[in-house]
């Protein structure tokens, strides 16, 4: 199955589809994007999707194969065009984006040391939980 998400106002993720592979295949029986997007402004009525790898996690395909969109995409992400990257929602002001994984990272790094933290914006620290 390939995955579609449907993007909305301010390039957010509204929704997201599967699709039968066949669906997406040309007369040579290459899948094609844009063969997908066809099928589901027809299907919906609505014209704006972007195919989504479900595989694809922080620019790394989970199987070995060829990374797509950095994320898969979910409710409430960002496509970002320039990137042409799925950013999931910014979760506190001091983080930043990393721009390999297009994943958002605090200003300190999360302890390894097998406990569990929430972070501390105020404190800009990570709490004990």
């Amino acid at each position: 199955m390939a995955s579609f998400a449907k993007i909305g106002l301010n390039n957010k993720v509204i929704e997201v589809l599967s699709v039968n592979n066949e669906v997406l295949r040309d007369s040579n029986g290459v899948e094609q994007e844009n063969i997908g997007v066809d099928f589901l402004t027809k299907l919906t009525g609505y014209p704006i999707w972007k195919q989504t790898s479900y595989n694809t996690h922080a620019g790394v395909h989970l199987s070995g194969g060829t990374p797509f969109r950095k994320n898969h995409a979910s409710i409430g992400m960002t496509y970002d065009e320039d990137r042409d990257a799925f950013i999931p929602k910014k979760p506190f002001n001091s983080w930043v984006l990393n721009e390999t994984t297009c994943l958002w990272e605090s200003p300190v790094a999360y302890p390894n040391d097998g406990q569990k933290y929430n972070w501390n914006e105020q404190n800009q620290t990570w709490d004990l939980i």
